[in-house]
């Protein structure tokens, strides 16, 4: 069973990875109207600090609205924003640095433009589309996918998840040595 539960959150992972890819390109393309462009690190269609930053939401506050009653949920829903928001933040900072670090840059140093923003690393602005995007996360899409989860196997899981550890791990190793 733990294997199954590690096997779901790679498979999270990947999920909103993809979602917050999809997301960027459709901010960039048709809100900011720059073009498309890969907005990730690596080559696939995948942000990995989204999806690392919505399993760290699952793993630190999804667990203080799951099973809730509605009431509780709703209460818990600015604390939620708040809690998001704020993780995300961090998150972004960190990665910023460790991108810096790593390739010598973070691809959202447009964070410049904002008014309040600190050394282009985070932003006000983006800070609160995190919250905003971490109440969705946790209060619309998570629920969907344990319905999902819950009808699938757990060979099915497993397989799915290696598959994916797979093929972020090849895309890692081509972005880091090849492109």
């Amino acid at each position: 069973m733990k294997m199954r539960r590690i096997s779901e959150y790679v498979l999270y992972f990947w999920v909103y990875a993809v979602i917050g890819w999809i997301y960027e390109v459709v901010l960039e393309t048709f809100i900011y109207r720059w073009g498309f462009s890969n907005r990730g690190v690596l080559f696939g269609p995948w942000l990995p600090v989204y999806g690392f930053g919505a399993t760290v939401f699952l793993l630190l506050w999804y667990r203080l609205i799951k099973g809730k009653p509605l009431k509780h949920r709703l209460l818990m829903l600015p604390a939620i924003f708040a809690l998001t928001m704020a993780t995300a933040t961090l998150i972004e900072l960190i990665t910023s640095y460790l991108c810096e670090w790593i390739i010598g840059s973070w691809p959202w140093q447009t964070y410049a433009d904002y008014a309040i923003n600190f050394q282009a690393r985070i932003a006000l602005s983006p800070s609160i589309r995190f919250g905003l995007g971490g109440v969705l996360f946790l209060y619309v899409i998570q629920p969907v996918l344990d319905l999902i989860s819950a009808k699938m196997k757990d060979k099915t899981v497993c397989i799915t998840a290696l598959v994916i550890v797979i093929v972020l791990a090849a895309d890692l190793v081509y972005t880091l040595f090849f492109r």
